[in-house]
């Protein structure tokens, strides 16, 4: 057997069993709360829970639609209508009430703790259900039977003793052999399910024009915003200090042979403040679009907004020496740094760990992982921020998701498609 398959199925079979836990435990325990919080809503207080609950349901979605993505190339697209981030919490409920995908979230809830379940504890049976085949006969079979008696059954076979540990084992060496070819299909039919309920029906065009035109309003709202900032910096910033340096070099000229000292200490100022409006340019330039972003791409423009963090930043790339497009970089980059922000003011971290890669899969997906040791407790519409960058990647079909419990640590991952040149 190929050893870089066998890899591939024990990481399958390992991931298969993490999808187990989680589609039962998660899955379970969020549609109770749901429940119970929509049962609460006729009494006033489901307005103010179930916002949060929801909130939770959608992570939990979207976490499956990244591990869908990356583990196995199925890409589940979301189709959350957008609320207002000032909305109040009934407004907000019966506007979360009112989105169709949040439907398809509850529906996928019942559906992922029973055949999610199952359709995940198949392939991690498959790989590690063996090893108990091969421990009977090298004497387990004797904790359950002294040879009299059937004590024990692995799978269909009934062990009373050697000779029946030995069968056993061989069903072990037999399900061994069928994990190797099956466990990577079996895991994709997990996601596969997943992708049939998760994914928006008969009205999926129609409801990806509806999210392409928020985006691209709220891109083109971002792009004012952006512009009235830049020249509000410069108006107040750059500007007011060339002019204020203009108006000392012409009283340094009127001064220079009547008080040479005092025109000196006019000219000294006046270089002071040439350095300052360069620096407050050089500022606002590295705002719009860094250098060195430009210069040498994503990469090394995430390893140098490392290195300007307070913290410990380590940062990690694979972007196989290509580039994406000029416009997906910038909001990559801003996204980014918009995450670290966050994490040093909001999570109080001391360490954060960047991750960036491309994989080729179909058209190819550029994926960004932000981990911090912070307290924890962030999420998307909390006013973190992620909101907005939420928005910026939404503008490039991109796909945001917040795994953050209380005490830490948080990961943010951030999911572009594009293609390298």
């Amino acid at each position: 057997m190929d050893v870089k398959q066998g890899r591939v199925v024990l990481t399958a079979g390992l991931r298969a069993l993490a999808l187990a836990l989680l589609s039962l435990a998660g899955s379970l325990a969020l549609f109770l709360l749901t429940v119970v919080s929509l049962v609460l809503i006729p009494l006033g207080l489901g307005l103010f829970t179930t916002p949060w609950v929801l909130a939770g349901v959608r992570a939990h979605a979207d976490r499956r639609r990244l591990l869908a993505a990356e583990w196995c190339g199925v890409r589940i697209p979301p189709a959350y209508r957008s609320i207002p981030r000032d909305a109040r919490p009934w407004t907000r409920t019966f506007r979360m009430l009112g989105d169709p995908a949040t439907w398809r979230d509850l529906r996928w809830l019942p559906v992922d703790m029973i055949a999610g379940f199952v359709t995940a504890l198949l392939p991690a049976a498959l790989v590690f259900y063996p090893l108990e085949g091969f421990a009977l006969p090298l004497g387990l079979w004797r904790v359950f039977t002294d040879g009299t008696y059937v004590g024990w059954w692995y799978g269909f076979v009934p062990v009373s003793g050697q000779g029946t540990a030995l069968l056993a084992g061989l069903l072990g060496v037999a399900l061994l052999v069928a994990s190797y070819f099956l466990t990577p299909a079996l895991l994709r039919v997990h996601f596969l399910l997943t992708r049939s309920v998760l994914a928006p029906g008969q009205g999926e065009l129609a409801e990806r024009v509806r999210v392409l035109t928020e985006t691209r309003r709220d891109a083109v709202d971002s792009s004012a915003a952006e512009l009235r900032r830049i020249e509000r910096d410069l108006h107040d910033g750059a500007q007011a200090r060339l002019v204020a340096m203009g108006m000392e070099l012409g009283t340094i000229e009127a001064l220079l042979e009547k008080n040479p000292a005092k025109a000196r200490e006019l000219l000294a100022r006046a270089r002071q403040s040439s350095a300052e409006a360069l620096d407050e340019l050089r500022d606002l330039v590295r705002g719009i679009h860094p250098p060195v972003l430009a210069e040498r791409g994503l990469g090394d423009a995430v390893r140098a907004l490392a290195l300007r963090m307070p913290v410990s930043t380590e940062v990690s790339t694979d972007l196989g020496g290509g580039r994406t497009d000029a416009p997906v970089e910038s909001a990559a980059y801003f996204a980014v740094s918009e995450v670290l922000t966050n994490a040093v003011k909001h999570a109080g971290a001391d360490r954060i760990w960047i991750d960036l890669h491309h994989v080729k899969e179909g058209a190819g997906v550029l994926r960004i992982s932000v981990t911090d040791n912070g307290g924890g407790g962030a999420r998307v519409g909390a006013g973190s921020g992620l909101s907005g960058v939420e928005r910026r990647l939404g503008t490039f079909d991109g796909v945001l998701a917040v795994s953050s419990p209380a005490g830490g640590p948080t990961m943010v991952t951030m999911e572009i498609p594009c293609a390298l040149s």
